[in-house]
């Protein structure tokens, strides 16, 4: 019921800001839009994650995951790129991060691990507009049914500072599928290069149109 009515909102704001060019009335329908969206992503992110195999298919690749976990362990952790291993199923819940996505994005890795990622990394809740959470959903979402990797745009997603205060972050997201030697999804891999400087320099009064 609730994923139901999180879609006839949508549908319905979506309706409403064609038909109003009020600027105010526009602002309020954005702000509603990208509330209900986000309320979609994390109801459809904690009941079937970004993998759409049945249930029992995903249980009998738990021991291939450990598997290909090694394989590739050693690059993840030694690697300069911030990198994020999300379990594709219910939750998706972090199964680890490197130290360079731990550094830029001000966590601890032993804090993050086995939490699911949406709680890692809400939305900005003084930004009425945010919306990293139902776009990163989208992208993952994309990912699992495809298969294929999906580049996102330049992405706006506030991080919380060790003293819990947001701090306005602009990134740039690649998400990845990693699968086993049967071809079914075991892992999604997150990819993100900060591009903050770049989106703030382009803001500058003064300062020429910055194209990304």
């Amino acid at each position: 019921m609730q994923r139901f009515v999180c879609e006839q909102n949508i549908a319905h704001f979506e309706r409403l800001l064609t038909e109003t060019a009020d600027p105010t009335v526009q602002h309020t329908l954005h702000s509603l839009l990208a509330s209900a969206k986000r309320e979609l992503a994390m109801l459809n992110s904690a009941q079937s994650g970004a993998d759409a195999s049945p249930l029992e298919l995903r249980k009998r690749r738990q021991v291939d995951a450990a598997a290909i976990r090694q394989q590739f362990q050693p690059e993840f952790d030694g690697s300069p790129h911030p990198y994020m291993l999300l379990d594709p199923g219910p939750g998706l819940v972090i199964v680890d991060v490197n130290d360079a996505y731990a550094t830029a994005t001000l966590i601890s890795r032993g804090d993050v691990v086995g939490k699911s990622l949406f709680e890692v990394f809400p939305d900005n809740p003084e930004d009425p507009l945010a919306d990293g959470v139902s776009n990163l959903y989208t992208s993952l979402r994309i990912v699992g049914e495809t298969g294929r990797a999906h580049a996102m745009r330049i992405q706006r997603y506030d991080i919380r500072d060790p003293r819990g205060d947001y701090v306005e972050r602009h990134w740039q997201p690649i998400n990845s599928p990693i699968h086993d030697g049967a071809g079914h999804l075991v892992f999604l891999l997150h990819h993100v290069e900060d591009v903050t400087a770049h989106v703030l320099a382009g803001r500058s009064p003064g300062a020429s149109t910055l194209k990304l």
